[in-house]
């Protein structure tokens, strides 16, 4: 159980992309074809909502076998072993960096510690202790400090400055120990956005994310973050800096599906407009996605989390067979935008679901018609 309440809380891209505003969250005013329960999700192969798993986007089997080792024996080597063997550069390694310091934080606030009490998190201790200069646990503890800051102290007062600014100091550190992973530096990113690095501060930390993974999904996402809360949520700013990275984006990259996380970033501005789901805006930015999963490695980490942000885009617009096509492939994981945002992110999938087989079979479609 420890670990469904660990991962409940990052999901991908991780920790920073949960800063959204919750006030984004949801079915309101979705106009059903026919009532959902009509349908029933079974008749497909759908997992069942209690089944749902909500910790992870998509599986990664050996990050979830060394967390439950990690928190049931506090031996930290398991951890250590795996980002040890991950790619530097590729998404899984952020992603995993994430989870380990998100286990650790966890830990931490359901266990303070007190008199003659260990604190939770302690394995991430010994690590740092017994292996200073491992560049895996020099990342896992400057993403332990920027979890720490925001869920622990109100973003602007002292206190939170002060974590920011131990976390920058251990990114600095993390960034020395391992000169070409751009961890460290996409860490950066979130104490740029809380501490609210000036302009010309964040492009010179952008720039050495860029030279050294200049494609990498989490990186731009987190940067997004940066645009729309330094810059007080300016939708042309945003949407600048989605559009670019799209519009660079090599064959294969997900990177053309920036523009929607943007578009999804800003709905609060623009859902008064009639007809938003089936606009110009957001059937170019859900055309990008679509093109972008349809190109993109089958391992691709990042690729759930498109997809799932795709399905809330297509329920939304009515665009139940293409829904529908999505959801197979990803049916069975729901830690992903938009549902995390909701208090019950399985329940939130689940109703998004039916209304697409209802919206499907309402339009003649069947499990017999479904591609599979």
């Amino acid at each position: 159980m420890e670990i469904l309440w660990v991962l409940m809380a990052l999901v991908m891209l991780g920790f920073v992309l949960l800063q959204l505003s919750r006030r984004r969250r949801g079915a309101v005013g979705l106009v059903e074809p026919g009532h959902p329960d009509a349908a029933d999700p079974a008749n497909y192969g759908f997992a069942r909502e209690e089944e749902l798993d909500i910790r992870m986007p998509g599986p990664d089997e050996d990050l979830l076998d060394v967390l439950d080792l990690v928190q049931r024996t506090q031996d930290y080597r398991g951890a250590q072993q795996l980002l040890a063997g991950t790619e530097a550069k590729g998404e899984r390694r952020w992603q995993r960096v994430q989870a380990f310091a998100g286990a650790a934080s966890l830990e931490l606030r359901q266990r303070p510690g007190g008199v003659g009490e260990t604190p939770g998190g302690q394995w991430l201790r010994v690590w740092r202790a017994e292996m200073p200069k491992d560049a895996g646990g020099a990342a896992v503890h400057a993403e332990f400090l920027v979890q720490q800051a925001w869920r622990t102290a109100t973003p602007g007062s002292d206190d939170f400055r002060i974590i920011m600014e131990e976390a920058k100091a251990a990114c600095g550190e993390a960034a020395l120990l391992a000169p070409g992973d751009p961890v460290p530096y996409i860490i950066e990113l979130s104490v740029a956005r809380g501490l609210g690095y000036p302009r010309e501060e964040f492009e010179q930390l952008w720039l050495k994310i860029l030279d050294r993974a200049p494609n990498h999904m989490g990186a731009h996402l987190a940067a997004l973050q940066y645009w729309c809360e330094k810059w007080h949520g300016s939708r042309e700013l945003a949407y600048s800096f989605a559009e670019a990275a799209a519009a660079r984006a090599p064959r294969g990259s997900l990177l053309a599906a920036m523009p929607l996380f943007a578009v999804f970033e800003h709905l609060p501005e623009v859902n008064l407009v009639s007809g938003f789901y089936q606009s110009e805006v957001v059937t170019k930015a859900v055309h990008g996605a679509l093109h972008a999963v349809h190109g993109a490695h089958p391992d691709d980490p990042m690729q759930a989390h498109v997809r799932h942000l795709l399905v809330f885009f297509l329920v939304r617009g009515e665009r139940w067979a293409e829904a529908m096509n999505q959801l197979m492939v990803i049916d069975g994981h729901v830690g992903a935008l938009p549902w995390t945002l909701s208090a019950d992110p399985a329940a939130e999938f689940a109703v998004y679901r039916a209304l697409a087989v209802a919206g499907y079979e309402a339009n003649g479609g069947s499990p017999a018609t479904l591609p599979h």
